[in-house]
């Protein structure tokens, strides 16, 4: 059997993305008992999972020590090359925005700094609009840029928006849709092929919709 390497984001993603294989008729017990463990290899050799972090996903695919990747668009958006997007789980829903306090004004004429940890999706949200705007990168909390002085506003993801409340921002613009996708080493999807696709038609009977 051609074994499937995947690298799967830790986390609230992890456990939604093992709960859709689970739907799918894919036994992924083997991983329910995990510790410290970041390695697991199916009973039956089918797949290998590493739980790395979100930022990382792209890199195990890219160089090929995974054959798979399952990551937020919002990871692929800041790093796009180097694999092949190939489909929507329609997990992990949310949306980046534009966020700041109530006194903020979009409409002006003054050039304006963003704080964000997604310098990317911010610089093109802003080029598409004609604005010129400064792009301040944060690694933490980007909440309290605005309300400290920072930035006049931030681009972040939003899932609930109650972290936003809770700092006294709200939202002034949506900017895209953003959910959990595959993405394929391009090399493997040549050699894998056959197991690739047998595992995209499995998961795509419970999500419904195309590889992308």
């Amino acid at each position: 059997m051609t074994q499937l390497t995947i690298a799967l984001t830790k986390g609230r993603l992890e456990k939604q993305t093992l709960a859709l294989f689970e739907q799918a008729g894919i036994d992924i017990s083997f991983i329910q008992d995990k510790q410290r463990k970041l390695i697991f290899i199916s009973p039956d050799q089918r797949f290998k999972f590493l739980l790395v972090k979100a930022a990382d996903v792209t890199t195990y695919v890219r160089h090929g020590v995974a054959d798979l990747g399952i990551v937020g668009k919002d990871v692929l958006i800041e790093h796009p090359v180097g694999y092949y997007e190939m489909l929507d789980l329609k997990i992990g829903v949310c949306k980046f925005s534009v966020a700041s306090t109530k006194n903020y004004q979009p409409d002006d004429y003054k050039r304006k700094r963003i704080a964000t940890k997604y310098p990317t999706v911010a610089s093109e949200h802003f080029r598409r609009k004609g604005e010129d705007v400064e792009i301040i990168k944060i690694e933490g909390s980007v909440e309290i840029a605005p309300v400290l002085g920072l930035a006049d506003a931030i681009v972040d993801i939003v899932e609930t928006g109650t972290t936003l409340k809770e700092n006294g921002l709200e939202i002034f613009e949506d900017i895209c849709p953003v959910s959990a996708r595959v993405i394929v080493n391009k090399a493997m999807l040549k050699r894998k092929r056959q197991a690739i696709f047998r595992l995209f038609d499995e998961l795509e009977n419970v999500i419904g919709g195309e590889t992308i």
